[in-house]
């Protein structure tokens, strides 16, 4: 992603400039790994490269819809001037994780789930860089944005020179590699800008040729609708042909991240709020399924993996334990398939039953047939009934 229509401002004043030093220094105290200083002008190439995406049909469903708001800076009062971008970097690897043994099955966050949910550690930064700017700048105008922010993040930490957009829509910085949050801060501040890193992916193209449902349709081009972190936070049913390709992961894919060779040797852990709970990040399938909301909340709540609430994590678990063909869930997932209220969750084991397969599979499986109400999870079962009778239709 290249931003080739921005301007630098006319020279900018020593005030900003002295002013822009002192936040540089003050970052890490401020819980800020890197910043970057980017001009406010709109990013003109990018809103015809987002509505040929939208027009693919790729976009996520998450995305504001409004294109303007996502390429033109905007202030509630004023003219933005500049956009700090901020990044903070977290773990890539967890000390002593536990191990998945036959019986007790465990699932996988992605590492942006691990630790405390990183919208709060993020949101927390900008008001403490707030905070530093205002005292001295009282009348400054700020406004703040995390994730769900309308502004696309990505462009705006390339802009700002925090890293390069890589092959696999991350943004890859020399130091951090792409395990870093991102959050920005649009301002009447006329600061002058940093310089965009000039470093790519050259020839590399590991992440397209190990996504494992093929969603980088390209370089830097990515099909939400067939991405393993999207998928695994959807609510309703899933596609068959990618429930296999989930594995045991619960919330998020990091394999685009993890074959990069930028990342190779990059771990953060300097950050405790963002160390991962092993048995928070890598926890046991079976027992999840039995959690109450207010469980769930308890042993999820303060990752950023629950904002989804618990169905898609509890219907990804089983599919997860589905992946595993480890005939000791077939009871659970039994009665899950028989006395669980939600279609999507029945339609999930229908499919797990099958692809573990056995006498007791197919006995739950015929015996929910009887009874089954709801249409998709009656085709499902079916699928499953005949994948069970012949394991070559699987």
């Amino acid at each position: 992603m290249n931003t080739p229509e921005y301007t630098s401002y006319a020279p900018p004043s020593p005030r900003w400039e002295s002013l822009k030093k002192e936040i540089k220094e003050a970052a890490q105290a401020l819980g800020i790994d890197d910043i970057g200083f980017a001009t406010a002008e709109p990013f003109l190439f990018l809103k015809n490269l987002l509505q040929e995406h939208r027009d693919k049909g790729y976009d996520s469903g998450f995305e504001e819809p409004d294109l303007d708001k996502r390429t033109i800076p905007a202030l509630r009062e004023g003219q933005p001037k500049s956009i700090i971008a901020i990044a903070v970097a977290y773990p890539s690897k967890m000390d002593n994780p536990p191990k998945s043994e036959p019986g007790e099955r465990r699932g996988i966050l992605a590492r942006s789930a691990w630790g405390r949910d990183y919208h709060f550690v993020l949101r927390e930064a900008l008001e403490r860089l707030e905070a530093f700017i205002r005292q001295r700048v009282p009348d400054a105008v700020m406004e703040s944005m995390v994730d769900t922010g309308v502004l696309v993040d990505r462009a705006v930490a390339e802009r700002a020179g925090i890293g390069f957009s890589g092959k696999n829509c991350s943004v890859i910085s020399p130091k951090w590699g792409s395990w870093i949050y991102l959050g920005e801060m649009v301002t009447n501040i006329p600061f002058p800008p940093d310089t965009p890193v000039t470093e790519g992916c050259g020839t590399c193209t590991k992440c397209i040729d190990a996504c494992p449902t093929g969603a980088l349709v390209g370089p830097g081009e990515l099909n939400a609708q067939a991405c393993i972190s999207y998928l695994t936070q959807t609510k309703g049913f899933l596609d068959e042909t990618y429930m296999a390709k989930i594995g045991n992961r619960l919330y998020g894919c990091d394999t685009c991240q993890i074959v990069c060779p930028h990342n190779r040797g990059k771990n953060w852990d300097h950050r405790q709020e963002l160390l991962p709970d092993p048995e928070q990040a890598k926890p046991l399938l079976l027992p999840i399924l039995d959690l109450s909301n207010r469980e769930f909340k308890e042993k999820f709540g303060s990752s950023a993996a629950a904002w989804r609430g618990k169905k898609p994590i509890q219907r990804n678990a089983v599919i997860a334990l589905g992946n595993f063909k480890d005939a000791a869930a077939v009871p659970k997932l039994t009665e899950v398939l028989l006395k669980d209220p939600r279609p999507e969750l029945r339609g999930a084991a229908a499919w797990a039953l099958g692809a573990i397969g056995g006498e007791a599979a197919l006995a739950a499986v015929e015996l929910a047939l009887e009874s089954e109400q709801d249409e998709e999870v009656t085709r499902r079962l079916r699928r499953a009934k005949a994948r069970l009778a012949d394991p070559k239709e699987s």
